[in-house]
């Protein structure tokens, strides 16, 4: 396994420099080695955590610069399964966009790979200013993919994708400053040291450095009332790439879990779990009005986008109890819900690109291969709303099962039930106009000849397979995921693997 820790990192970052050079007029070179890219990051991710699954915790010191000096890579069970599930998803849409999509710019492949590029390495990084650095990767990278295949709404939309997550930069630039003006360090394991020995007299730069990097972790994550730039961003972007952005969203969330897990965990004193008195309630704000929005939607991908926003205050409230069960719970969400979401992405696109009227929830003509696409919408409708039998019942059930001993159990277990049934009544109504309510099959003036299906039909039959293991192996599944939460409330380990050596390349 040498180098294999860096691998995830190095891998995109290369073949998106190759392709920005040499396969940008090559269309058939630019998706071959994409897709190859895809494959063997899928690949060394399962490498990982199979790796990881032992408790071991590798590190990876670049240029053989001890810790918290240089720059650390840190694999555990929680980062292994956030490369998992980025490579699947990557390769899945990497598949749809493979039909010919993907001609519409000459710079898609290249931006997709620094975009994996930045998520990989935002999961891998053990240090605060390297995980701001990949944040900027990943700013870069999805604006250029957000705009791709032009349009005045889609420039507009990623205008103000970019204003928002530049101010977002600026305060994180503010916080990791407050944090190492304080600490005299920025790196994860070195700061869970540090934060108990700040004195009284620091403790207000150092809660102020801390909220405001909190502030900025919710931000990505689009938490109420941070949220507001997602439906824009998400519903005017080509649906392949809103499918990956779908991902995007858990960045934040596993930014928040590392850093109140690790730095502001039981250690910390009076700082200890910082996050959680306004968490848990804009958490539950969040499940509110995303489901509210999936209700009053118009446009198939806003309602998708919406459901997103939704999903988010979902795995929240259950982060912000911050018991182990309930982080395991919450993995197990994290994980289906991103599936769920790219898959209904790419189905919104299969239907857009057959629609005169596009994803616009109004009555048409019926759209070619009904059937077929109907079928793919109601799985993924099912996978998105948490519907029995797929992984969603499963995730949900297993967050209301963690809240059984927290005070506000009713109120939570209220919100979860009534705001599942506000999305199911949004879907089912969305699926009735779509396949239902249409005449005799054929085309109006304006709509899209229909790719060939193959590839995009195995591209969303891929996510919702991967959503049917997660139900059929939620035994195995809970099993990782319990041990990647006991792994994280016990930092000691994970503390030992960075500060106790050089770093192993493994």
């Amino acid at each position: 396994m040498t180098h294999w820790t860096i691998l995830p990192i190095l891998l995109p970052a290369a073949v998106a420099s190759l392709l920005a050079l040499a396969g940008r007029r090559d269309l058939v070179l630019a998706r071959a080695a994409s897709l190859a890219s895809a494959v063997v990051l899928l690949l060394v991710a399962i490498g990982l955590a199979a790796a990881a699954s032992d408790g071991t915790i590798r590190t990876y010191a670049l240029g053989d610069w001890p810790a918290p000096f240089g720059i650390v890579l840190v694999v555990d069970r929680l980062s292994a399964l956030m490369l998992t599930l980025t490579a699947a998803l990557a390769l899945a849409v990497l598949l749809h966009c493979a039909n010919g999509w993907d001609a519409r710019g000459r710079h898609f492949h290249a931006l997709f790979q620094f975009q994996l590029m930045g998520l990989n390495g935002a999961f891998l990084t053990g240090d605060f200013f390297n995980l701001f650095v990949f944040f900027e990767i990943l700013l870069i990278a999805s604006y250029g993919l957000m705009v791709h295949g032009g349009g005045a709404a889609r420039v507009r939309a990623g205008l103000q994708y970019v204003v928002v997550n530049l101010v977002g930069s600026t305060l994180f630039l503010f916080a990791v400053g407050l944090l190492y003006g304080v600490t005299g360090t920025l790196n994860m394991a070195d700061l869970a040291l540090k934060v108990p020995a700040v004195p009284p007299a620091d403790q207000g730069l150092l809660r102020s450095g801390a909220l405001l990097l909190l502030f900025v972790f919710a931000l990505k994550a689009a938490l109420v009332p941070l949220h507001l730039w997602l439906p824009g961003t998400y519903s005017n972007a080509p649906a392949p790439v809103a499918a990956l952005f779908a991902v995007l969203t858990k960045v934040g969330a596993y930014a928040i879990i590392r850093l109140s897990t690790l730095a502001f965990g039981d250690t910390a004193g009076d700082l200890a779990w910082l996050a959680a008195p306004w968490l848990m309630p804009a958490a539950m704000l969040t499940l509110t009005l995303g489901m509210v929005g999936v209700l009053a939607a118009r446009r198939l991908a806003v309602m998708i986008s919406f459901a997103v926003v939704g999903s988010v205050g979902t795995l929240l409230i259950a982060v912000a109890l911050f018991t182990q069960q309930a982080i395991a719970a919450a993995l197990y969400y994290l994980v289906q819900s991103t599936l769920a979401a790219g898959a209904f992405f790419l189905v919104a696109d299969l239907v857009g690109e057959r629609r005169a009227k596009g994803d616009l929830l109004a009555a048409g003509p019926r759209i070619a291969q009904a059937g077929l696409i109907g079928a793919l919408f109601l799985l993924a409708a099912i996978a998105m709303t948490g519907l029995p039998p797929l992984s969603g019942f499963v995730g949900k059930l297993l967050i209301l099962d963690a809240t059984r001993d927290a005070f506000n159990r009713n109120w939570i277990w209220s919100l979860l039930l009534s705001t599942s049934l506000l999305a199911i009544v949004g879907f089912a109504r969305a699926g009735s106009v779509l396949f239902w309510k249409g005449g005799v099959i054929g085309e109006k003036v304006g709509a899209q000849p229909p790719r060939r299906t193959v590839l995009p039909v195995a591209a969303v039959g891929l996510l919702l397979a991967a959503n049917v293991a997660l139900t059929v192996g939620a035994g195995p599944v809970v099993r990782y995921l319990d041990a990647a939460a006991t792994q994280l409330f016990a930092p000691a380990a994970y503390i030992d693997a960075v500060l106790g050596a050089e770093g192993e390349n493994e």
